[in-house]
């Protein structure tokens, strides 16, 4: 079985991605509280029910957060398929440093790059946390 560089990242970032988007759902999960659970079922409802409409929306406004940042953190480790010889901006900057050597340019565009990348996805992660807040999911900022 060959498989090649592209196929091995995605392998390799599929199952880094998925054991940490799990973990947060599981975390989420956790947190509602097993009261909701036994009021749902004092008022009649199905199992399947106080999944849909009690447990999972409470459990996904709480995982967001972790979500989001999984998915910036999956973004920026990336750079470590490098080592698997596929071509990411790590890898780029890299190369034009040892033809050029523009350390400073290089790695100032690799910055720039990542920011470009990064900050809206961080942008629209927050906006999306504080409807959720908004609208009575998650927690508040203050204690």
């Amino acid at each position: 079985l060959v498989i090649s560089s592209e196929g091995c990242a995605i392998v390799g970032l599929s199952f880094l991605g998925g054991s940490y988007m799990a973990e947060a759902f599981r975390s989420g999960l956790e947190s509602v509280e097993k009261g909701q659970v036994e009021a749902g079922l004092s008022i009649g409802m199905r199992r399947s029910q106080i999944i849909r409409y009690i447990v999972l929306p409470q459990a996904v406004s709480i995982s967001v957060p972790a979500f989001c940042a999984n998915i910036i953190f999956l973004i920026k480790e990336t750079s470590v398929f490098s080592v698997v010889a596929l071509a990411d901006l790590m890898y780029v900057a890299k190369d034009l440093i040892g033809l050029y050597y523009k350390t400073d340019e290089a790695l100032l565009m690799l910055v720039l790059s990542y920011l470009v990348i990064l900050l809206p996805i961080s942008i629209a992660a927050s906006l999306l946390e504080r409807r959720l807040r908004y609208a009575g999911f998650g927690h508040s900022d203050t204690f």
